[in-house]
Formats: structure tokens, sequence, C-alpha cells
């Protein structure tokens, strides 16, 4: 877009080190609609509802939400300061190397391709076996499998066309979660029976563990929801002006998601009829819709929420595809040049996209345990945030952080991001513990791949992303 905002954006981006490839075309809206849409809380909040309600019951709905909600705000604001001083592709990853050092980006590109990697599995495969249950398929892996796939390709045909296709189908998606939301709420108020407010704070286990436990591990459900927000960073690069509508992206899409996400979750929770069966229950969201509505609206509203989850699963590979095409472009992956190739028609990193799904593929083909999918993808990411924050941290306490962008927190800026390393912290321990253990084996393995390819290979020859002058003069 040949517009003076464009020609700014693109002289920006050439003081960070790169020259504009991807096509900018992504407004503010689109750039909010693409978090909001990997956050997706007609996926995360449904997929999940039967784990939070076996673990903890009705408690982790009324209580757990809002506290993994306000907790995840600190996150969402540290990691939108740094988008405002530096919107660039693969954002985490340049910040932790720039304010950290290489070995900082490594590790943080790698957690971070992981962990959506791991996302857009779980998101898709969930996904799969909710229409294997609406389509009345046998519910073998090996036919969920199949709509896996089917789902994957579909996904990754779309990105392959180009940030317009993809823009336009966040604004709808959007639109069509927001509108989603309200009709099943409505459908639960007019039709379903409801318990009190006090029901909400029933505590209620169907696992071999106490109720302060199975609360904690029920927290998985809010916090897998409240994941991806970094989307609005990863696609700086095609978002016009990105210093001011990428923090504003990944703040709002958490805080909306928040407070919406814990409507839907109390009026489902509300809407429960016989809460041991319904935790008993193979899906316990589907049981809970077709107990407590009309037969026709529960399988229109099931479709509906599929329709939410086709939209999560898209922006997801989006995501994913910019955060490996930037560490490419810097040369940190096996066979970098390739991945890091543009498509000459639509400006996509079309390469970087159907590497994510084949490893998205991967995972699924590799992990049964649709929990450990979720719980891999929620720690893998988290750690990834971290990083970049503590570098932060790190690097003004050593005087060399030297930028800051129109989207700042000021004097809070400090004591938020240490409770957003304090809360990644709690999230990494909780979601490594049983029944998610296979999980904390998948992420210590991963940890001690990365450990031995970097010392053992790459250190020497892994330059790292080029460093802004500003920053250089600061060191």
């Amino acid at each position: 877009m040949d517009t003076p905002q464009a020609t700014q954006d693109a002289a920006a981006l050439e003081a960070l080190g790169y020259r504009q490839q991807l096509l900018r075309d992504m407004g503010g809206f689109s750039n909010f609609a693409l978090s909001f849409s990997v956050i997706s809380i007609l996926t995360g909040a449904i997929t999940l509802y039967g784990h939070g309600l076996r673990f903890g019951g009705p408690i982790v709905m009324a209580l757990g939400w809002p506290l993994v909600a306000v907790m995840t705000l600190t996150v969402a604001a540290s990691l939108a300061e740094l988008a405002s001083a530096y919107p660039t592709a693969g954002a985490l990853y340049h910040w932790s190397a720039w304010l950290g050092g290489r070995g900082w980006g490594f590790a943080t590109a790698w957690l971070n391709t992981l962990g959506q990697v791991a996302i857009t599995a779980a998101v898709d495969y969930g996904l799969a076996e909710f229409l294997a249950a609406a389509l009345d398929w046998p519910g073998d892996r090996r036919h969920v499998l199949g709509l896996y796939a089917a789902l994957l390709l579909s996904h990754a045909l779309l990105n392959h066309v180009g940030v317009r296709a993809v823009a336009l189908a966040n604004h709808l998606s959007a639109w069509y979660h927001i509108v989603g939301v309200a009709l099943l709420i409505a459908a639960l108020l007019h039709y379903a029976p409801h318990h009190d407010l006090g029901f909400l704070l029933t505590r209620f286990t169907s696992e071999p563990h106490s109720h302060g436990y199975g609360f904690l591990v029920g927290l998985l459900q809010a916090q897998w929801t409240l994941t991806g927000y970094d989307a609005s960073a990863h696609t700086g690069e095609e978002t016009i002006d990105p210093s001011r509508n990428a923090p504003w992206g990944i703040f709002l899409s958490v805080a909306i998601s928040g407070v919406v996400g814990w409507a839907l979750v109390v009026a489902l929770t509300l809407a429960i009829g016989d809460l041991p069966a319904t935790a008993g229950a193979a899906n316990p969201f589907l049981f809970l819709l077709t107990a407590a509505l009309p037969g026709g609206l529960a399988r229109a509203l099931l479709w509906l929420a599929m329709g939410a989850m086709w939209f999560c699963g898209l922006s997801s590979l989006a995501s994913n595809s910019r955060m490996l095409f930037a560490f490419a472009r810097d040369g940190g992956l096996p066979a970098a040049r390739h991945i890091a190739r543009v498509s000459p028609r639509f400006r996509s990193p079309h390469i970087a996209v159907w590497v994510c799904a084949a490893a998205a593929l991967g995972v699924a083909l590799s992990h049964s345990a649709f929990s450990a999918m979720v719980a891999l993808s929620t720690i893998a990411l988290y750690a990834s945030y971290a990083l970049p924050i503590a570098a932060s941290l790190w690097a003004g306490a050593r005087g060399t952080q030297a930028r800051r962008g129109p989207w700042h927190l000021g004097s809070w800026s400090k004591a938020l991001r240490w409770a957003a390393l304090a809360w990644v912290g709690v999230v990494t321990v909780l979601f490594v513990l049983p029944p998610d253990e296979l999980a904390g084996y998948t992420f210590a393995g991963c940890l001690a791949a990365l450990a031995l390819y970097w010392f053992g290979y790459l250190r020497s020859r892994f330059v790292g992303p080029p460093v802004p002058e500003d920053l250089r003069k600061a060191a």
C-alpha cells in the first residue's frame, strides 16, 4: 500500500534491520481479530470444559477463570509494551535476542515454535473429535486423524493464499465469536434450568485428587484458552502502524476474551442438571448442551462452536508460520533459505506455512493424549513469553534497554513484568503435574534436544538478527 503510513512503517522496519517483504495490509481491527481468533473462547472454554469440571468443579469456572484472566493480563501487557517498541515478524524472538543475546533469541524462537505447533495441533485435533461426534462417525483415532488432516489442509491452503484472505477471515471470525457466544448464552438463559449463584462455588472432582489440587490443575482450561495472543505481535510486518495497533491487539484480545469467556462458562455451569453425570460424560459440553436445550437448537449451536474452532486453527497456523519465517530469515533453522522464501504472487511465507502444518500433523501422530497437546502448547508458549520479558528486565538493569514505543506501561512496567514472570512460573509447574506429566516429559526432552543443538552445533554458527542502532549504542 503506497501511503505515507506504509512508507513510515517500512522505514521503521528498515531501521530494525529488515526490508519490507510481506504484504502490509492489516488494519488495527484485523490485528486484534487475529489474536482474538487464536484465543477463541468458543474453542478453549468448550473443548476443555470437561477438564475444568472434572478436576475442580463449578468453582473453577467461577473463581479460576477470572484469576487466570487477571494474571494473564500482566503477561499480555508486558508483551504489548515490547511489541510497541519493536514491531517485527517473529517478534518475541527478536526481543529476546536484542535484549538478552543470541542464545535467548534461539531459545525463544524454538519454544514459541514448539508451543504454536502444539496449539495448532490441539485446536484442530479437538475440532476433529467434535466433528466425528457431530457426524456420528466412529470416534476411533483413525477416523479422527483423517478429519484432522483435512482440517490442517484447509488452513494451510488459505494461509498460502496470503494475508488478505486470512485478514478477511479474521474479521469474520471476531464477529462470529462475539455473536456465537451471545447466542449460546441467550439460549442457555432462556431454555435451560438454572441453579442459584451459590452453585458456582461448588467444589467437585471426579479424579483421585484433593479439591485444592484439582482446582489448580483445572486452571488449564482457562490458561490454554487465554493463549496465543502473541499472534498480533508476529504480524507486525503486515500491520499498518504496528507500534500502536499490535500492542492494542495483544492487550484487548486477552481483556475481552477474559470477560466474555467468563460469562460463557458461568452460563454453561449454571445450566448443569446432574453434575456427576455431566462430568463423567465422554464430552461434558455436548452432554450439557443436549440435556439443557431442544435437540435442533443444541445441534445448531454445536455446529456454530465448531465453526469458531475452524477459525481458531486458521489463525493459529498464520501466527505459527510468521514465527518460523522470521527465525529462518536469520538462518536459525535447517533449510533456512527455503523456509524463509516469500511467495512472489501472494507475498506470504508459503513454505513456512506448509512446514508448520506438517509439524502439527506430526505432533498429533506422536501424541494420542489430547490433554498432553494442550498442556505442552501452554507451557512452551508461556516459556517463550517469559524469556523476552526477563530479557527486558535484565537489559533495564544493565541500562541497555533504550527504546520505548507509544504504547507503554510507565511506572507500572517493572512491577507488571515481575508479576508476569511469577505467573508463568506457576503455570509451568502446574501443567507438568499429573495428569499432564506426559507434557512435562515431552517438554523436558525438547529442552534437552535444544540445548544439545545449540551448544553442540549452532552456537558458533548462528549470528542472530541484526541489532538496531539504538541498542548497539546503548550496549
